[in-house]
């Protein structure tokens, strides 16, 4: 850990750890690893060990995401000894983790994303319309510049993420800075938005010039112009309906996905090839990969995945003549 956080010791990608990542590693470690196993020589431990704590996890009712975050530090770690060639196996790979049922695939279809964003207000409206029609993710909505959105060009510059306790933070990889460009429906969202704020320089959607928006905050406002309430059901406080026609909340990360799926659609429409929609969605989103974006939205393709699937081998074959 030591060395991940000097920049020693790099992630996966050659590039150093994130600092959001490091804690959530300290965590893991602190809390789920270390008390059974941090008395016990790690080349000691056998894949049968690894399995028996997912195992336990699972039984005491862990989320699978939780199981998996709790095993990615100790697979860094294994992958740092294999690279000294003090250990020739990991022992955290094959490893059979609980599936993951409660991945967030909500997106709103055109007409309910535009009733969202008429109901809300500034500064939500420009936050969440740029989540839902260029794909930022939250941390790049939170560190997006004033010099970064080009009204001129109509262009949004990603270079930087947030973090909540380093501030402007690199992206994570060389895919996620890139240029997106802004469509005539965002346009006029953004141009209110720069003039409503009280700043001409610093963040973009910032609620200072130097202070990003606080996610739980800007989700508050959305919900509550939704018609959403927060009340205390069997002792835990969760938002209820305030009157019937409230609108079906959305979460930026969703937003994203809605994004992802415009995309495929407007592309299925114009008849075009698959792959040549996963490369560009794969581009505007800031994918590692076009494996990645077929990966997570595969089955929004034109056509069964299996075809997007095809598609991707002959284009990697024609590649590789």
């Amino acid at each position: 850990m030591a060395g991940a956080e000097a920049g020693v010791i790099l992630s996966r990608s050659r590039r150093r750890y994130k600092p959001s990542a490091l804690r959530s590693y300290r965590q893991a470690l602190d809390l789920r690893v270390l008390p059974d196993f941090g008395a016990h020589p790690i080349a000691d431990l056998r894949r049968a060990d690894w399995q028996r704590l997912a195992n336990r996890l699972h039984a005491a009712g862990r989320a699978p995401s939780t199981i998996r975050n709790t095993l990615d530090p100790v697979r860094a770690v294994y992958r740092w000894l294999q690279s000294l060639d003090e250990i020739q196996v990991n022992p955290t790979r094959g490893l059979e983790l609980p599936a993951d049922s409660t991945r967030r695939d909500r997106v709103a279809a055109p007409a309910e994303g535009a009733a969202l964003l008429a109901a809300l207000d500034f500064p939500e409206k420009g936050i969440y319309a740029t989540a839902m029609y260029a794909g930022l993710r939250r941390g790049e909505l939170q560190a997006v510049a004033d010099s970064d959105v080009d009204l001129d060009e109509d262009v949004i510059w990603v270079r930087h993420g947030w973090d909540e306790q380093a501030g402007l933070v690199e992206v994570k990889t060389h895919a996620a800075r890139r240029m997106v460009p802004i469509p005539k429906v965002l346009r006029p969202i953004l141009l209110e938005h720069r003039m409503r704020r009280a700043w001409r320089q610093g963040l973009f959607f910032g609620r200072l010039p130097d202070r990003a928006f606080v996610p739980s905050t800007v989700r508050a406002h959305a919900f509550a112009a939704w018609g959403w309430k927060q009340e205390r059901v069997d002792g835990r406080t969760t938002w209820v309906n305030a009157h019937d026609d409230a609108l079906r909340p959305i979460g930026l990360h969703e937003c994203r996905h809605t994004f992802a799926s415009l995309m495929i659609a407007a592309g299925g429409r114009a008849e075009r090839n698959p792959v040549a929609i996963a490369k560009q969605l794969s581009a505007l989103m800031g994918h590692a990969s076009i494996t990645q974006t077929l990966d997570r939205y595969g089955h929004l393709f034109p056509g069964s995945e299996g075809e997007a699937a095809a598609a991707l081998d002959a284009y990697l074959e024609t590649q590789s003549t």
